[in-house]
């Protein structure tokens, strides 16, 4: 603005009518603004060729520039940020995910980020979480408490109120003593449902199905406390007859594996307290996977072509604008971190079935690094259970000698078992700290990802190997 006023003789109304065409970035409007250039240089003696050049080359530099005052500012902001990053890390993704509460994409990237700094994220928790992310401290360890008002479906307001009965009563002793302190009009069974599948309750009541399942239950007795509170009722038979007049919740078997890691998913956004594909993360190294931080480093210094694995968490198909085929954003998870592919025409009419919010799958992408970004582009995708049956054959599960529930284990391999292909499997047990008995049984298995969770929450059960 300030050579056109000096050079071309503008005013500072002409000059910000010149500002606004350059940042439209229209040929019609810009013609104009040159020829008034022109002409008001050549009336301050300055040759047409000369003003020309000098109007082309504020043009460009207009295409994508900053003045020094916006320039200074965005470089004080990215210091006093890069310092806080690097020297109080805890607070810094706390404060960063407090700002995108209710945007679950950016608070997975925040996860995934903090993973990588080496900063516990640790999963809601209705006695320790507040309604916003916080931050614990235990000694020199710190850790981002997530926030209750981030699950989705319970509403910040509500986990205020949680948070605020908490503060002002103490701790929650179990489910029922929750129930008889929040108002249900705050906390109703959406709620509810979305706290159980989040792992909030874990700390009172640890099966989660249990709570989900039987909501409407929980729910109607919170309004019945609520409703006797407000007619300031009191119980002729004393304290120890209202505590009998609590539900008796049917006895469910527990969600185990990746049925309650999808449950996470769906509450949170993304995996929190684990993901599906670690059991199987010795297997897919032997089929030779790249997971998504060693390929992001492997794509920067050249390679090109990787076999991942993930889990589908999004996708997002488009529509040409030449062809008007709709091809596919599809993001994957794997227990790294996460990569998006890009889905062409052809494979998404192939596999969208498969491209299913939750479904394991194995992809061969290629892999292009510019400017510092690297972009995935997927070429083939199958099913990962298939694939990661037939790489193992047999499964070594260490049991205790004590505590070890046979028909919780036997239901669970029930619920496994193969026809035809499959691998086999073969319990081990310390008898006295220096034998060890093992026990292959019969028939063969999936051994897939959803039967080592399943395993790995059977009572007695420490460790699975693949043999």
């Amino acid at each position: 603005m300030k050579i056109a006023q000096i050079l071309a003789g503008y005013s500072l109304g002409e000059a910000d009518l010149l500002r606004r065409a350059m940042g439209k970035k229209k040929k019609e409007e810009m013609d104009v603004q040159k020829a008034r250039f022109i002409k008001g240089a050549s009336d301050q003696s300055v040759p047409e060729a000369q003003s020309g050049g000098i109007f082309d080359l504020v043009a460009k530099f207009a295409g994508y520039g900053f003045n020094k005052s916006h320039a200074a500012a965005y470089a004080l902001i990215s210091y006093q940020t890069g310092w806080l990053k690097a020297n109080h890390p805890v607070e810094f993704f706390a404060a960063s995910m407090s700002l995108d509460l209710s945007n679950t994409d950016k608070l997975a990237v925040f996860y995934q980020d903090a993973r990588k700094f080496g900063v516990p994220v640790r999963a809601p928790d209705v006695n320790a979480s507040s309604a916003d992310f916080d931050v614990s401290w235990e000694g020199e360890t710190g850790a981002v408490l997530y926030a209750l008002g981030a699950v989705r479906n319970v509403g910040l307001e509500a986990m205020k109120h949680v948070v605020e009965v908490r503060e002002t009563g103490g701790r929650f002793a179990d489910i029922f003593d929750f129930l008889e302190r929040v108002d249900p009009r705050a906390v109703n069974k959406r709620a509810l449902e979305g706290l159980a599948k989040s792992g909030a309750f874990d700390s009172i009541h640890a099966n989660r199905r249990q709570l989900f399942e039987q909501a409407d239950v929980l729910m109607a007795y919170c309004q019945s406390v609520a409703a006797e509170r407000a007619s300031s009722q009191v119980s002729l038979f004393g304290a120890d007859q209202a505590s009998a007049a609590r539900p008796r919740l049917k006895a469910v078997e527990p969600w185990v594996g990746p049925e309650r890691l999808d449950h996470e998913l769906s509450a949170v956004g993304f995996y929190l307290s684990g993901h599906p594909l670690e059991d199987m993360e010795g297997a897919l190294r032997r089929k030779r996977v790249t997971f998504a931080a060693e390929a992001v480093q492997r794509a920067e210094q050249g390679d090109t072509a990787f076999l991942m694995a993930g889990v589908v968490r999004r996708r997002q198909e488009r529509a040409s604008a030449k062809t008007g085929e709709k091809f596919a954003f599809c993001a994957f998870s794997d227990p790294t971190g996460e990569f998006e592919c890009l889905v062409g025409a052809d494979l998404l009419r192939t596999s969208r079935e498969m491209l299913e919010v939750g479904a394991a799958l194995l992809v061969r992408v290629r892999a292009k690094s510019a400017d510092g970004e690297v972009r995935f582009f997927a070429d083939e995708i199958r099913p990962l259970d298939t694939v990661v049956d037939d790489s193992v054959a047999e499964l070594r599960v260490h049991v205790s000698s004590r505590g070890t529930d046979p028909a919780a284990i036997q239901a669970r391999l029930s619920r496994a078992e193969a026809k035809g292909k499959g691998g086999e499997i073969t319990l081990v047990a310390s008898l006295d700290g220096r034998r060890e008995i093992e026990l292959r049984l019969p028939g063969r298995y999936r051994l897939d990802g959803a039967l080592r969770g399943a395993l790995k929450s059977a009572p007695g059960v420490l460790m699975l190997e693949d043999a």
